[in-house]
């Protein structure tokens, strides 16, 4: 399985969680110049900007560890960008799953990194 198709199944793994969590998921790789935001998704009038991290094995750290300062700047120019364009005037957050395993199987859900 390509790189591609392995990132596809972990977004997919995330939405269904986020959807049976009652998570409105409103956009899928948003992608503009120098900056990406894999899952947008409401609920209660809050947008979370969610970084799906998948790993298969933890034996090198699992993957909310991936996470860094420079990732975290990443996401908050990401965050910026789609809330300008969108002209979203409510709360959000900078949002994180961990998937793992080749079940893709959620770890763990970090409703706000910062």
């Amino acid at each position: 399985m390509s790189s591609t198709e392995t990132g596809r199944k972990a977004e997919a793994a995330a939405k269904a969680y986020l959807e049976m969590r009652r998570f409105e998921v409103v956009e899928q790789n948003f992608r503009r110049p120098r900056c990406e935001i894999d899952i947008v998704a409401t609920k209660d009038d809050v947008a979370y900007l969610i970084e799906v991290k998948y790993r298969r094995t933890d034996s090198q750290g699992n993957g909310l560890e991936y996470i860094t300062a420079t990732k975290l700047r990443q996401m908050r120019y990401a965050a910026e960008t789609w809330v300008d364009e969108y002209k979203w005037q409510r709360d959000y957050r900078l949002s994180a799953i961990e998937v793992a395993g080749k079940d893709f199987t959620i770890m763990h859900f970090i409703e706000d990194v910062i």
